[in-house]
């Protein structure tokens, strides 16, 4: 009965998204084949200015790489706070769970919207708003291996005389290192994906020369910054698989 329940439940959340989407398989169907001249159209990619595309490649990467290590820092004390076993203030619990839920919740594309009316045109309101966001998923993640890790050297610890900050940076951190390495470098990777698409709001990066082709209806150039992006999020995928493969 209670299967049955949950079934129901989900075939009727379904049904909802699929009258709020309103999919048009006709529609589809009918923009397909402009979808294929403009594939078409790209053939052979134009890697013209091969220098400037890769400046903006690295500068996609620095973002990404700048804003990760930016989130890691900001992401400590909050993952420390977030976590029963580390937390010397327990009513700090929740408000800094909430706050990490607001950091997830809101994209690093959106808060690189809003800095780059703040701050102005460039990387730096992008790596900002990949490290607000990449903040609350590092606090989250960390927090949850902070509180999974063997609460027995905690215990030892603590019964020596440490105090719960002091037991948990000697002995809990050091403890879930591979964990939360490999959370940050999975976050890592994930931010250069992300970090593809904020030069269309002006933070800098690759984005930008998209947006501009895009603009333009350039789509040999289209076509050539994409292969550049798929290279360089794949490039990315393996050196962070192989480095998690070393710590775990």
């Amino acid at each position: 009965m209670r299967r049955a329940a949950w079934i129901i439940g989900f075939l009727a959340l379904q049904a909802a998204c699929i009258w709020m989407v309103q999919p048009d398989l006709a529609r589809l169907w009918a923009g397909l084949p402009r979808l294929a001249g403009w594939i078409a159209g790209g053939f052979p990619p134009d890697f013209s200015g091969f220098g400037d595309l890769m400046a903006r490649a690295a500068e996609t990467v620095a973002v990404a790489t700048l804003g990760t290590t930016l989130a890691a820092v900001l992401a400590l004390p909050l993952a420390l706070a977030a976590a029963r076993p580390a937390n010397p203030m327990p009513w700090l619990y929740h408000p800094v769970r909430t706050l990490l839920d607001a950091l997830r919740g809101i994209d690093g594309f959106v808060f690189a919207l809003i800095l780059v009316a703040a701050v102005g045109l460039g990387p730096f309101a992008g790596m900002l708003g990949v490290a607000l966001h990449s903040a609350g998923s590092l606090g989250k993640l960390w927090s949850e291996a902070l509180e999974a890790a063997d609460p027995a050297p905690m215990e030892a610890a603590r019964s020596a005389g440490a105090g719960r900050a002091q037991a948990a940076t000697v002995v809990l951190l050091p403890e879930t290192l591979p964990q939360t390495a490999s959370a940050t470098l999975y976050v890592w990777e994930f931010n250069i994906r992300a970090s593809t698409v904020l030069g269309l709001v002006g933070a800098g990066g690759i984005g930008q020369e998209l947006k501009n082709a895009v603009d333009l209806l350039d789509f040999s150039r289209v076509l050539a910054i994409l292969a550049l992006i798929v290279a360089m999020t794949l490039a990315a995928d393996r050196l962070s698989a192989a480095l998690r493969a070393r710590l775990l």
